[in-house]
């Protein structure tokens, strides 16, 4: 079965991510596949590069981006969101004249039309959080 992933909350004040990177796993150890993984509202911020934290915690934006290498997914952060909240990568940070780029090159920004397009390409589009 092929899935995307559709993350709405913050990676440390909600579970959601943890919990969708936790069912990723499981899904291709089972033998399945992850069609796409789109990052919408708060959790645009597991993107980021810039989080450090604390070293009994998990790091959830290395641990999405080995993930994404290891199993050749891919990873989308809706750009409005992203803008709104400053997380940007180097196109976007060129843009708009800011110092320097935070969002992981594993992470690609695109609109809501990959979010439509990860539910017609795969056989379920799971959302975590809300």
């Amino acid at each position: 079965m092929q899935y995307t992933l559709a993350i709405y909350g913050a990676p440390y004040s909600s579970q959601a991510c943890q919990t969708a990177l936790n069912f990723a796993r499981a899904a291709i150890n089972r033998g399945h596949t992850i069609y796409r993984v789109f990052l919408y509202q708060d959790a645009v911020h597991t993107a980021s590069t810039l989080a450090v934290p604390p070293q009994d915690e998990p790091h959830l934006y290395a641990e999405w981006e080995t993930l994404a290498k290891d199993h050749d997914i891919d990873m989308v952060v809706c750009i409005s969101a992203a803008l709104r909240r400053g997380v940007l990568d180097e196109t976007e940070s060129d843009r708009y004249d800011k110092p320097h780029p935070n969002m992981s090159s594993a992470f690609s920004v695109s609109g809501l039309g990959q979010l439509v397009d990860g539910a017609i390409h795969c056989d379920r589009l799971i959302t975590f959080g809300a």
